[in-house]
């Protein structure tokens, strides 16, 4: 009997398997979310530096107002010790008698003033000249056409640093908007402290509120300091010049006072205005007016300064510079005006975000096991 030939089952084709990855819209996948954060971080920083660059005299402007806040709201408190009456009072009190203090003292010495910086102009220009000339003698710089022309490139130098408020129209403007933005800061301060933490994580808000009231308080007495510094080496000037026979002691005084505002770079700037106009006078009021710029200088350095950056922040004074520097070249007048404030800023946030840092630190270690 013949044997049939056994049919062999054929074998299933292999089922190829489709492992599906998540995509850019599974937002519940971890990798998706790692990643989605990486590049918002990324994107944010290169949009925060647009910012900066593309909105750089309003940000300035906003600064500044913020900082005129801290003046406005220093004196609020200051004038709460001896009057118990409401902060909007104390506020409108503040604003009228610092504005009519700024404009008694243009009113009184305005004319004299405006009558002597011509003549400052004037004998700076001739004193520059005759300094150039001496170089030249020297053989220290080149001779003829090239002493106006290191002339023009000083004054373009100058002419590039006031781009921000390059007019009396935009200075003027400029100064508006800040005092305004200052006006309305002081006047409800908690108001936008809760708008800024608002837009943070309620577990980082208490951390906000108590780094912004450390920066509020260093400001207040950093600033409070400056205006020390200034009443002290605008007055001590104008008396030292005025006993010396400087001539234009008050307008130096006056300037010296401004530019107090700025450390390193203020003093230095009056310290050469004050003895170029000693020197156009005589040999011997050129002399007092060297003395009398380092004996201010040295006396608001080693008694006022210490003393204030005791009670506030103490900041190294080629930190100061460099950022002054910095500021001025990326900001302009503006962000010089400014640097020492937001130097201050940062230096307290960063040592209190340190400090905060350790103190969890430190709890996190006392509740683990072992």
């Amino acid at each position: 009997m013949a044997r049939r030939p056994v049919r062999r089952a054929k074998a299933a084709p292999a089922v190829e398997v489709h492992i599906e990855q998540p995509g850019p819209t599974e937002f519940s996948d971890p990798f998706v979310r790692r990643e989605l954060a990486r590049a918002s971080v990324w994107l944010g920083l290169a949009l925060a530096i647009i910012g900066v660059i593309v909105l750089a005299q309003p940000l300035m402007l906003i600064i500044g107002g913020m900082i005129f806040a801290v003046f406005l709201d220093g004196g609020t408190r200051l004038l709460g010790r001896v009057l118990p009456i409401r902060r909007g009072f104390r506020l409108a009190l503040v604003i009228i008698l610092g504005f009519g203090f700024v404009g008694w003292t243009f009113y009184i010495a305005g004319t004299t003033i405006a009558a002597q910086f011509e003549a400052l102009r004037a004998v700076v220009e001739a004193q520059f000249t005759k300094l150039m000339a001496f170089a030249a003698s020297l053989g220290l710089i080149p001779t003829g056409n090239s002493l106006s022309n290191i002339g023009q490139q000083l004054l373009g130098s100058v002419g590039r640093l006031t781009s921000a408020v390059g007019t009396a129209l935009g200075a003027f403007a400029s100064l508006l908007v800040m005092i305004v933005i200052g006006i309305f800061i002081a006047a409800e301060p908690r108001l936008y402290d809760r708008g800024v933490a608002w837009m943070l994580p309620l577990r980082h808000r208490e951390r906000f509120y108590a780094l912004g009231d450390k920066i509020g308080w260093t400001l207040r007495r950093l600033l409070f300091g400056r205006l020390i510094a200034m009443l002290f080496e605008g007055v001590g000037t104008w008396l030292l010049l005025t006993i010396g026979g400087v001539p234009m002691a008050a307008l130096l005084g006056l300037i010296t006072g401004l530019l107090a505002f700025l450390p390193n770079i203020g003093a230095i700037t009056s310290g050469v205005l004050m003895v170029a106009v000693g020197f156009s006078a005589g040999t011997s009021e050129g002399l007092w007016a060297i003395v009398v710029y380092f004996f201010v200088q040295n006396a608001d350095a080693y008694l006022v300064v210490p003393y204030i950056a005791r009670k506030t922040v103490d900041l190294a004074p080629a930190l100061v510079l460099a950022m002054q520097l910095l500021m001025g070249a990326l900001f302009g007048i503006l962000g010089l005006l400014f640097a020492d404030p937001i130097l201050a800023m940062l230096k307290v946030s960063l040592v209190e975000l340190s400090r905060q840092r350790a103190v969890e630190d430190a709890a996190a270690e006392a509740q683990s096991p072992g």
